[in-house]
């Protein structure tokens, strides 16, 4: 059996709103069938994509009923769960009804910026507050601290259930030093979908995408070809998708992926403070890459 259950392609689960703010159920449920159908390996809710910190407690439940509901165990489902309140989390972690749910997604914690003792200590404490699988997530663009590869290596020595790292750090020289160092059945996953081809022609399992909401058969067969080493027709993918990155990703995550499933029709285009809808410009530019790219 594999250490760890999430490879291939993950998709970072956007939350659809309503015209009236309330959660979307059946946005939710059409874009599930959808991904599943076109070849989502795991899912992954309640994180940055997903909106979380803008989302009550109750509110988060419901996500996570809908989504164990509708998967039904055909995939496996991940759930975002960090903060930089150490003990809180731990909390959570313990009083968190989890039953459905695979594995947990913790990001480093933000604004406070601890130092790399910090961080393990921190990730030790959440390791040991659950047996659920673990995936580090480090993406100093939005925490403000950066988890260095040897710090990784030592939680996935020191806890059996920490079993990857979610790398959005976009320093390709640090993520090519964690696979050198990390151990066996340690696994490395793409956090940048403008990455992911390189990550994983260094030896990444995989990716959880942002951009694999819209355009999962797509990005899963970019992501199958890399995995099995057929490099031209990954590179070819990848060629394609490079002009969509930029305008989805210009006024912030998950603006430009919800516009993008608003123009193919899937979810309405609303988020929640202080997030705001991508702007005018940003959308002719998606609408323009999707008239030029209409079969994908």
């Amino acid at each position: 059996m594999e250490h760890n259950i999430f490879r291939g392609l993950g998709i970072a689960l956007v939350t659809p709103f309503k015209a009236d703010g309330t959660i979307d159920e059946a946005a939710i449920r059409t874009i599930l069938t959808r991904q599943l159908e076109q070849g989502a390996d795991f899912i992954c809710i309640l994180a940055t994509t997903g909106e979380a910190p803008c989302l009550t407690k109750d509110e988060k439940a419901f996500v996570k009923h809908i989504v164990v509901d509708h998967v039904g165990g055909k995939v496996p489902v991940v759930i975002g769960c960090g903060g930089n309140f150490t003990a809180g989390i731990v909390n959570e972690l313990k009083e968190t009804d989890l039953s459905g749910i695979d594995g947990i997604l913790s990001v480093c914690p933000f604004y406070n910026k601890p130092n790399q003792e910090g961080l393990y200590r921190h990730f030790r404490a959440i390791a040991e507050a659950t047996p659920k699988p673990i995936i580090l997530y480090n993406i100093e663009s939005r925490t403000g601290v950066n988890m260095l590869p040897e710090t990784m290596v030592r939680l996935a020595n020191d806890c059996p259930n920490i079993v990857a790292a979610k790398e959005a750090s976009g320093n390709l020289k640090q993520i090519e030093h964690l696979m050198d160092i990390k151990p066996a059945d340690f696994d490395v996953l793409s956090g940048d979908d403008s990455l992911t081809y390189d990550i994983i022609s260094r030896g990444g399992k995989g990716v959880i995408s942002v951009v694999g909401n819209a355009l999962t058969a797509t990005f899963s067969k970019l992501v199958r070809a890399a995995m099995n080493g057929d490099c031209e027709a990954a590179r070819g993918i990848n060629e394609t998708l490079s002009p969509l990155y930029k305008p989805l990703f210009k006024d912030g995550n998950p603006a430009g992926i919800k516009a993008l499933l608003h123009i193919m029709g899937l979810i309405e285009n609303q988020l929640r403070l202080p997030l705001v809808p991508a702007c005018d410009a940003t959308v002719q530019e998606l609408r323009h890459w999707l008239k030029v790219h209409p079969g994908l």
